[in-house]
């Protein structure tokens, strides 16, 4: 078979393309300085109209300004720009460490800051503090994960959207946190303090197997703020207001998914003292889910 490449008008425009968005100010601009909560709101509506015209059109236009990969996913064919956003992959397309030992990415991602949680303080980007209470939506809720560990995972518009369990285990708690739809890539976060703090959220607080406690906070974004969860029959998004923390019982299988983002956002991965982050895990290393993340105490 010949290989496929690409033609001279896609390769300038693939140029052009990268060359704005490296531009910070003007990618700031655009992706910011616009009315982020209406403009997401319609993205959300436009997203899956399934007129076949419309349909191609958009999907057209956003392969042509992403690095989207679609050869491991399930389906070929898609209803609507959402349905692609949100597709589901080939069976055995992630294999998953099954090591009890390790604790899984629960997502495709860029790692973001990383490390230990400096008592309740940790970072979005150099510079950027943020508190675990703040984010959490209380200091209280938050206090296990003092001095721990923690992983900022982001996805971009081009991955796969959904994540999965890191581990095997049940969700004990959920909270959601309505807000802002602030973007959340490296340009933001080194201009936005407490950009994470702001934004519409969910804390996902879950207990291993073992015994051992950990969190998920999946974090939206803007075109991206609405959360969907499978062990709760609701769609979480802008228009749900803030709630007290939901008790669950829902139990899930390493690797099993959970739910998903509808485009794409951010995941922090929280667990306590005595964990430690995988070998290769580091700022701007590039991780898909299933791969180790971080290793559990002893």
């Amino acid at each position: 078979m010949t290989p496929t490449t690409a033609t001279p008008s896609s390769s300038a425009l693939t140029r052009l393309r990268d060359r704005l968005l490296l531009q910070e100010d003007l990618n700031f601009l655009l992706t910011n300085r616009v009315p982020r909560l209406a403009l997401t709101r319609f993205m959300g509506w436009f997203s899956q109209i399934e007129n076949p015209l419309v349909r191609a059109a958009s999907i057209a236009v956003w392969r042509a300004c992403t690095d989207i990969d679609l050869s491991d996913a399930q389906e070929q064919r898609f209803k609507s720009l959402h349905a692609m956003f949100t597709r589901a992959l080939k069976p055995g397309a992630r294999p998953v460490a099954m090591d009890p030992e390790v604790l899984a990415s629960p997502c495709d991602g860029i790692v973001g800051a990383c490390g230990a949680v400096d008592g309740t303080r940790l970072f979005q980007a150099k510079g950027f503090p943020y508190e675990i209470g703040e984010l959490f939506g209380d200091a209280e809720a938050a206090r296990p994960w003092h001095g721990g560990q923690y992983v900022t995972l982001r996805l971009t518009s081009a991955m796969y959207h959904r994540f999965h369990a890191p581990h095997t285990g049940t969700v004990e708690q959920l909270r959601y946190l309505s807000g802002d739809t602030w973007n959340v890539n490296p340009i933001a976060l080194k201009r936005i303090e407490r950009l994470f703090c702001r934004n519409e959220r969910a804390v996902l607080r879950m207990r291993l197997a073992g015994g051992h406690p950990i969190a998920l906070v999946p974090v939206a974004a803007i075109l991206v703020a609405s959360i969907r969860l499978h062990f709760k029959d609701t769609l979480l998004h802008l228009r749900t207001l803030g709630a007290q923390p939901v008790d669950c019982a829902a139990p899930f299988t390493k690797g099993q998914e959970m739910g998903w983002f509808e485009h794409g956002s951010t995941i922090i991965v929280f667990a306590p003292k005595g964990f430690a982050l995988a070998e290769g895990i580091a700022e701007g290393a590039r991780i898909r889910m299933g791969q180790a993340l971080m290793r559990l105490p002893g």
